[in-house]
């Protein structure tokens, strides 16, 4: 069982989501941002827990309890005393593999290390971790605050004693661990890229518009949301980037982005965070991109994109 501290490097979207459960549930939390003001992301964090006051969720004494106990800080050496680090940066196996260098140097040598990746093969970083055994997955869902999975992906060298500690601490914060084995892509995105793919080639290929394959699958289905607004929801350049590494590491043809999704990701339509993406969020209503069907892909992106 979690009872000191946890650590959570990189504190965009995912990272303030684990965050702020973490300080919820009660857990002192060191929170690193890796590059700028690490005020920025106490502030988005407060700006959430604050929403959290506005619809009843905590009271104002319990939002405060919770900042309170969160370090926000530029420094990996704040790491020192944790028992247990998420790591939640870059989708990226060359800096990742760089930074947990940099965090397993500051850990104590019982201090269990895990990230939030889940299509990158943990396997890949063994021969750069320092304790191996100590390393596991933790992959959180988006928004954190709202979502109870968490995957647990332990690797062949990870103890039993450290994916027991990562499981406690899911439990710790309200979710529900589900333990699944070293593979790009776990279980969820294994299926939901594809999906989402799908649906946007679908799109893209004239069958119905971006309201109605929604709808289709809501009712057709019963998903609470359709997968064109998930893919909004979760970042197109996230979607992107997910399904360009599943390609790489699966050599499977279902995970190759579609043009529609790199032309929206060359304009920075990348969905909610960015205002527009599949739909457009600038009126009180979502309304499907005007953008959508107008431009066609520059050759140079096309062959980058699908390397």
């Amino acid at each position: 069982m979690i009872q000191g501290t946890v650590g959570v490097v990189g504190c965009g979207q995912m990272g303030t989501g684990i965050i702020e459960v973490a300080a919820r549930a009660g857990l002192k939390v060191v929170a690193v941002k890796l590059t700028g003001n690490a005020q920025d992301a106490a502030a988005r964090v407060a700006k959430s827990l604050d929403r959290g006051v506005q619809k009843g969720k905590m009271t104002a004494p319990e939002r405060d309890e919770a900042m309170a106990r969160i370090t926000f800080t530029n420094e990996l050496a704040a790491l020192s005393e944790c028992e247990l680090v998420i790591e939640s940066a870059v989708e990226d196996a060359n800096q990742k593999r760089r930074l947990f260098t940099e965090i397993e140097a500051v850990l104590a040598p019982s201090a269990v290390l895990t990230t939030n990746t889940s299509s990158l093969r943990l396997s890949a970083f063994d021969d750069v971790l320092a304790r191996p055994g100590q390393f596991l997955g933790l992959h959180f869902f988006n928004p954190v605050q709202l979502m109870s999975l968490v995957e647990v992906g332990p690797t062949k060298a990870t103890v039993p004693a450290a994916t027991e500690i990562a499981r406690a601490f899911v439990a710790k914060i309200g979710k529900t661990p589900v333990q699944v084995a070293d593979s790009p892509g776990y279980v969820v995105n294994r299926l939901l890229v594809p999906y989402i793919l799908h649906a946007i080639e679908t799109l893209e290929g004239g069958i119905a518009s971006a309201e109605e394959i929604d709808t289709a699958m809501k009712l057709g289905c019963g998903h609470p949301m359709g997968p064109l607004a998930i893919a909004d929801l979760i970042g197109l350049d996230v979607v992107f980037a997910m399904a360009k590494t599943l390609h790489t590491e699966l050599n499977d043809t279902r995970y190759r982005a579609p043009s529609l999704l790199r032309r929206l990701m060359l304009a920075g339509h990348l969905g909610r965070k960015a205002g527009k993406g599949i739909y457009d969020y600038s009126g009180e209503t979502p309304v499907v991109n005007a953008s959508i069907g107008q431009a066609s892909i520059p050759p140079s992106f096309a062959r980058t994109a699908s390397r």
